[in-house]
């Protein structure tokens, strides 16, 4: 028997993504095809990080990708984010996902990866990320968990 304490989700607050693995997203062998939950995991990104930008971003890099668990038809899986760092003009954001089975409770951490974003303008090149507006009273900015 483990003594390990039983997985819990990140504490970053809420999913950016939470969604349903189906049929259609399958390989050939009917596991769930790791190019989708990748997928995932860059609009869970690409979401935070044009926030944060308040514009267009584009993805540059992807670290560390690591499948831990199989995910299954039926799958809950929420996807977490928080940015890490914040340059001139790129973005480092966290993202793990996780998986529930439908009849269970329990969560399993499924993969994670570190992906870069580009703030870029209309001619997609590379433009500053606004400096983050400073909070009012009882306001997190909008980011909350996803600050550095």
């Amino acid at each position: 028997m483990s003594t390990d304490p039983p997985a819990t989700t990140p504490d970053w607050g809420a999913p950016v993504i939470r969604t349903i693995a189906m049929p259609a997203d399958t390989n050939p062998a009917g596991d769930i095809f790791g190019g989708w939950l990748m997928a995932q995991m860059d609009l869970a990104a690409g979401n935070v990080a044009a926030r944060r930008a308040r514009g267009r971003c584009a993805t540059i890099a992807v670290e560390g990708m690591t499948f831990l668990q199989p995910v299954v038809v039926g799958d809950e899986v929420s996807l977490y984010a928080r940015i890490v760092a914040v340059g001139r003009s790129s973005m480092r954001i966290q993202i793990e996902a996780w998986r529930r089975a439908r009849e269970s409770e329990e969560t399993i951490k499924v993969t994670q990866a570190l992906f870069t974003f580009v703030a870029i303008d209309e001619n997609r090149r590379p433009r500053a990320v606004p400096p983050e507006p400073a909070p009012s009273v009882g306001d997190d900015g909008g980011f909350g968990a996803w600050s550095v």
